[in-house]
């Protein structure tokens, strides 16, 4: 949708958000085929491949903010928010507006599928901590020592980009609960020279934090459906 208004072609999956998509397809159509086999009296199938289907949606719109963000940053060339002409302060801040929601969309898709987690192996996550995190049900596979397999798929995962996560957790954060996370670095600016011009902050680590987020949710959600859709087959479920 993005790439349109942009003016650019429509996206062709591939790599890892191919992989991701394609994995999370499979096991919508695993679902269907139980749903249509038992009629789904307790409709915990369908509400599977309801959540399953919005994830594909939200794998979507984040790649899709990641490559706006990227789009608009192309035309920012000044080094300082002073120096910035009318038109660059308009891609700057729309820049900002997709990178932004890049990023919160990145802990959204996360916390999406550690629902969809727990209610598949039943960890009951919410026992232990009403309010959980994609990163506490992780934990939780391991508390109650069931599906290690999966759980050490998913550990080595978020270790490999942790750096990234980390700091776009912060930005999060900040951008959540205190301020808006590009002043945070207005304001330390503010705190070495009242009258200094504003340098802006690393547009391109921050836009290659974000790739590397999107990269880690396209291989958690890819590790965990295709754990699940070969753990089915193992059952006898199969489209």
């Amino acid at each position: 949708m993005l790439r349109i208004l942009l003016g650019e072609p429509p996206r062709i999956n591939e790599g890892l958000l191919k992989d991701a998509v394609e994995t999370m397809v499979k096991t919508t159509q695993l679902l269907q085929k139980e749903i249509e086999k038992s009629q789904d009296p307790t409709h915990d199938f369908r509400k599977l491949e309801i959540w399953t289907r919005g994830l594909i949606g939200s794998l979507d719109e984040l790649e899709q903010s990641w490559f706006a963000a990227s789009h608009f940053r192309k035309s920012v060339i000044a080094g300082y928010v002073d120096d910035m002409s009318p038109l660059e302060q308009g891609d700057y801040a729309r820049y900002v507006y997709f990178y932004k929601d890049g990023f919160i969309r990145v802990f959204s898709n996360l916390d999406k599928l550690g629902t969809v987690l727990n209610e598949i192996y039943n960890l009951n996550t919410a026992k232990y901590k009403a309010h959980f995190s994609y990163f506490t049900v992780v934990r939780q596979f391991r508390y109650t020592k069931t599906h290690e397999d999966l759980a050490s798929k998913l550990e080595a995962i978020n270790d490999h980009y942790d750096p990234a996560i980390d700091a776009l957790r912060k930005r999060r954060n900040a951008e959540i609960h205190y301020m808006n996370s590009e002043m945070q670095d207005d304001l330390w600016q503010r705190h070495q020279g009242l009258h200094d011009k504003i340098e802006l902050e690393d547009l391109d680590q921050h836009l290659d934090d974000l790739k590397q987020g999107l990269d880690m949710v396209c291989k958690t959600l890819s590790a965990s459906y295709r754990y699940t859709n070969e753990l089915w087959a193992d059952k006898g479920v199969s489209s």
